[in-house]
């Protein structure tokens, strides 16, 4: 009898796979695999370096001279970051962590293929699990298996500390790795500073998971709404026009202060919807990721 997270994969592998590896061609193929020279830290400039290597934009801010230090690596260390916090939960079968769930698990296949090593940090207010990077099948499985697994109840009345799960993000991944942040980003603020700090060293990449209504509410009547993290309850009329463009205003203004700290802290992140096919999302990705890193 076959495991969960061996049912997880073969029903990715027989949905995604031929047909993702069929759609990306040439460049996109190889996009998240190793890339030779790798940058790894930062250090004050000496008269023997090469002044190529200066690193302008940290010279600017320090008044110092600082150049990058480079490290022979072809193979890559792939982490995935993802939220498990009780927003992520919201939603059920079709809610955003069973898409977040299939999305980690296809990502550690694409990369896993050309051999490289994948770890995972599963993060909630309540518990954290890191699984070390290391190749293979069963690396895979294991991540699905923990992904597949209910976390442990958070308790009500706070939202999530994404600027924890990243600092933890960042103490753990100690080499320069692909980092996949998983997320709604429904969050606390101060998360901007640690995704900083995070893209400094690492290549970030974002994806942002989104319930088509939490950008527009349905017309469902009087319905009894609850926030998943506060656990906060509210009787609202959905109808009511007046109400419906109140949310708007908020979720327009949401999404705008949202954007504006993304690139703040320079990513450009993913947007993915739970209704969104995921094959098209991903070949979105890679592409995307394909010509930025261009």
């Amino acid at each position: 009898m076959t495991s969960a997270p061996d049912r997880l994969l073969r029903r990715l592998e027989w949905k995604l796979g031929r047909r993702l590896d069929g759609r990306l061609q040439g460049a996109y193929r190889t996009v998240w695999h190793g890339t030779g020279i790798d940058f790894t830290d930062l250090r004050l400039y000496a008269l023997e370096d090469d002044v190529r290597h200066i690193d302008w934009n940290v010279t600017a801010r320090l008044d110092e001279p600082f150049v990058r230090q480079y490290t022979e690596d072809r193979e890559l260390t792939a982490w995935l970051v993802v939220d498990r916090s009780a927003s992520m939960r919201a939603g059920g079968a079709k809610g955003k962590e069973p898409v977040a769930t299939d999305l980690a698990v296809s990502l550690a296949r694409l990369v896993a293929q050309g051999g490289n090593r994948v770890g995972a940090v599963l993060f909630d207010n309540h518990s954290h699990q890191v699984i070390p990077p290391r190749t293979g099948r069963n690396q895979i499985l294991r991540i699905a298996g923990e992904l597949l697994r209910t976390p442990a109840k958070s308790d009500f009345g706070k939202t999530t500390d994404l600027g924890a799960m990243l600092r933890l993000a960042a103490a753990t991944a100690s080499r320069r790795s692909l980092v996949f942040v998983l997320s709604d980003f429904l969050a606390e603020p101060g998360w901007e500073r640690p995704m900083t700090m995070l893209t400094h060293k690492h290549e970030v990449v974002v994806v942002r998971l989104v319930d088509p209504a939490e950008l527009d509410l349905p017309d469902l009547g009087v319905i009894l709404v609850e926030d998943a993290e506060t656990g906060e309850q509210l009787m609202v009329d959905t109808s009511d026009p007046l109400l419906r463009a109140r949310l708007t205003a908020q979720v327009d203004a949401r999404e705008g202060e949202l954007g504006d700290a993304m690139r703040r802290a320079g990513v450009d992140p993913h947007r993915i919807t739970t209704d969104q096919d995921l094959l098209t999302a991903l070949v979105g990705m890679v592409r995307h990721s394909g010509r930025r890193r261009r």
